[in-house]
């Protein structure tokens, strides 16, 4: 498992949101509060923002636990975005890929999570494999199950899907081929956030006045606007809305949504 954050607003230090929150990803690294599956989120870490005027993000990614990196507080410190997606990663394989296995996953203006496990990873997606082109298997990050995962959604997304239809197929096809797989899965473009709630928890903050929304795995902190997402569920979100949509209604060509404000 792993937890990691995506956050819309005015343009901040990183640092405000990853590190000096009294429960934000820095802490969740040893000491998660709503954490499921595993207790310690040692095994790497990213971060993945954009810059104004640029569409395509940069990203710092680590294979040591984030207190471990000696340069993060620094950059976290002086690096200002409106838009951002950090993890911090608990290895479903330890040791496996190192840096290139540890979120966020990125192409073009897209940043990827997933915090979770597949069942009975990799047997279980074998019959998955032949639904990709070989030119984008070879070229997969990691030899990970979230890095597979962030293949199926990029394929749906470079052939033309919508960011929540790409998240809510890409969930039912890895959950029917592998049945008690946990898929909570964070894809942004810098402008809005869509997100999945599939076995683990998953929670948001959406300021009035679209000052700034926030989706994470957990509360970095105990403002009460923060609101768990329940499960099974499908969220997208700008600085201004948050949808949510249960996932058994989400493959539907025009599914119902609900909104919180």
């Amino acid at each position: 498992m792993c937890r990691h954050l995506a956050y819309l607003g005015h343009g901040l230090p990183m640092g405000q949101l990853i590190v000096e929150p009294p429960h934000g990803l820095f802490r969740q690294s040893w000491a998660p509060r709503r954490q499921r599956y595993g207790t310690v989120n040692a095994d790497g870490f990213g971060v993945g923002w954009y810059a104004e005027g640029d569409p395509v993000p940069g990203r710092y990614r680590r294979a040591v636990p984030i207190w471990g990196d000696a340069s993060f507080a620094d950059l976290a410190r002086v690096v200002r975005t409106g838009a951002l997606l950090a993890a911090v990663r608990d290895a479903t394989v330890a040791g496996a890929d190192g840096e290139a296995a540890a979120a966020p996953f990125a192409a073009g203006p897209w940043l990827f999570s997933h915090n979770g496990a597949v069942a009975g990873w990799p047997g279980s997606l074998a019959p998955l494999v032949p639904t990709l082109p070989a030119g984008e298997l070879l070229s997969l990050e990691a030899r990970t199950d979230s890095a597979f995962v962030w293949a199926l959604v990029l394929h749906r997304l470079r052939g033309g899907d919508p960011a929540d239809q790409a998240l809510a197929d890409t969930v039912a096809e890895v959950a029917e081929a592998a049945p008690g797989s946990r898929l909570n899965l964070l894809l942004t473009d810098g402008t809005s956030v869509a997100a999945t709630a599939w076995g683990d928890s998953l929670w948001y903050l959406a300021e009035p006045g679209g000052d700034r929304t926030v989706v994470a795995s957990e509360p970095y902190d105990d403002d009460p606007r923060w609101t768990e997402t329940p499960d099974r569920t499908l969220l997208t979100a700008t600085r201004t809305e948050v949808l949510l949509t249960p996932l058994k209604e989400a493959q539907d060509a025009v599914p119902p949504k609900e909104p919180r404000t």
